[in-house]
């Protein structure tokens, strides 16, 4: 790379870089307020929002990338264009590809990033989020627990708690049993959730217990501790749920039949395989159209906005029909080629806009006008 070459590469790259960040931001920002409603609902931590949030970078990251390359590509070429920095390099014998050669760069470092998170960062960030939504869901201390409320749980159960600490120290719990016609009460001044040989119990401290036998009399109990059982309020047989977004490339093209049976079909699986690996296709046709809106055609002194424009349309008129050729590909298989070459093609239009020559327009000439202009000039 000559020092022209990594000049441009740096004035290319900081956009981009800006570009994708500020675009990260602002899909951060989007899933942490999805999460919060999620979090306050079941009680969780801050953390637990924080790393759900985290979880799904790498998936906003897959979409990202070609948008922030083809904002940030424009930025920086529309002021190289400007201050006249382009002509200058021109000017001093570099040629057109050279003068690109830095923005391709550019373009396959970013396909290369896009290809890794598509195919190993997003299935395993989803499967964590997965796995980590579902212990929430199923967390009895979620479920059961919400502080100042009486919260009826399954199979009968009724929990209260006047007070909930930062450590997860519940204070004045009350909880009631109904069996059919057998009720059982329990109150204790602390609890806390725990497992014991991996199964849930509430732990009461310093409580009593009270229920009416089969001959209507009261009893009643008191005690420093008590472990209450709660795996009979608990679905043994639920599992996690995967989607297509969760699997591995191997899982989506070879899936097998318990995949098949709760993912989705061996052509909705493909698709989402096939869209996976085009996606990094995307961030070279960013990059074409941008170089192409830019130095594709002769130079305006007024302005590039009606190229810029034009480019934008086109880059997000192809975006939209790379989606709606990946939900086609789900029935009809023989249209994931399309994935590939829509992309392909895109990016084919534009380095031709690219490098054609740039020559004046021809007069079209008309031999009986020549005629008459000649005799009486």
């Amino acid at each position: 790379m000559t020092l022209i070459q990594g000049y441009l590469f740096r004035q290319i790259g900081r956009p981009v870089l800006a570009a994708c960040a500020a675009l990260a931001g602002i899909g951060i920002l989007s899933q942490s307020l999805d999460q919060l409603e999620f979090i306050v609902e079941r009680g969780q931590s801050v953390w637990v929002m924080v790393k759900l949030t985290l979880l799904a970078l790498p998936q906003l990251l897959a979409v990202i990338i070609p948008i922030g390359l083809f904002v940030g590509a424009l930025t920086a070429l529309t002021r190289l264009q400007r201050e006249q920095e382009l002509t200058a390099v021109f000017a001093s014998g570099v040629t057109r590809w050279q003068a690109i050669r830095p923005a391709v760069r550019l373009a396959v470092i970013a396909a290369v990033l896009t290809l890794f998170i598509t195919t190993v960062a997003q299935p395993w960030a989803q499967r964590q989020a997965r796995n980590e939504t579902f212990a929430v869901r199923t967390d009895l201390a979620a479920l059961l627990v919400e502080e100042g409320r009486f919260v009826q749980g399954p199979k009968g159960l009724t929990v209260y708690v006047q007070q909930i600490e930062q450590n997860g120290l519940l204070k004045n719990l009350f909880v009631y049993v109904q069996d059919g016609d057998k009720t059982t009460t329990w109150d204790a001044a602390e609890a806390r959730f725990s497992r014991i040989d991996g199964q849930p119990y509430l732990t009461l401290l310093n409580g009593s217990w009270q229920r009416f036998s089969s001959r209507g009399v009261l009893e009643y109990l008191s005690f420093g501790r008590q472990d209450l059982p709660l795996a009979q309020y608990i679905d043994v047989n639920e599992t996690v749920r995967y989607k297509a977004s969760d699997l591995y490339l191997p899982q989506l093209f070879n899936p097998s039949p318990r995949d098949l049976e709760r993912v989705g079909s061996a052509g909705q699986l493909a698709a989402e395989g096939h869209s996976r690996l085009s996606a990094p296709l995307y961030a070279l046709t960013a990059m074409a159209m941008a170089l192409a809106a830019l130095m594709g055609g002769s130079f305006s002194r007024t302005g590039y906005g009606l190229r810029i424009a034009k480019a934008a349309a086109a880059f997000l008129i192809v975006r939209i029909i790379g989606y709606g050729v990946v939900a086609a590909s789900a029935w009809n298989g023989w249209l994931n080629i399309l994935q590939y070459l829509l992309p392909i093609l895109a990016t084919a239009i534009a380095l031709r806009v690219l490098f054609r020559a740039l020559k004046p327009r021809r007069r079209r000439r008309w031999p009986v006008l020549d005629r008459l202009k000649a005799r009486f000039a």
